[in-house]
């Protein structure tokens, strides 16, 4: 098979069948067969990524999704935000989360800090 960069689910497929092919042979280390089946793993790895990539939820929505697994209700944010107009305002996007806020909310909702500080999205 000619090496290429896949660009479309049609090389993908391709890929995916000279894949099983390839595994099929079990070629040893160090033959062609087994430089072409990691470039190939690696174009497959490499489109993946690109094409089916799995975003994290920006902040509010890790918040969202978090009050819904566990059932809560805006008022059940109060302590860890502050009031409910404050609440609500960060729910909506009007203000971001403080520091604290960010620290409080980790405790309490048992969310990673990573998903918690990354940029929030546009509302559009």
């Amino acid at each position: 098979m000619l090496l290429k960069p896949l660009k479309n689910e049609k090389d993908y497929d391709a890929a995916l069948e000279r894949i099983d092919a390839l595994m099929e042979l079990n070629p040893e280390l160090g033959t062609n067969e087994s430089d072409e089946l990691e470039v190939l793993v690696m174009l497959i790895e490499k489109y993946e990524e690109k094409e089916w990539a799995i975003a994290e939820p920006d902040p509010i929505e890790a918040i969202k999704v978090r009050m819904e697994q566990m059932h809560l209700k805006q008022k059940d944010l109060i302590p860890y935000i502050g009031n409910r107009s404050k609440v609500s305002e960060v729910l909506n996007r009007k203000v971001g989360l403080s520091l604290t806020m960010i620290r409080n909310i980790a405790v309490g909702l048992h969310l990673p800090l990573e998903s918690l500080i990354q940029l929030p999205k546009k509302q559009s």
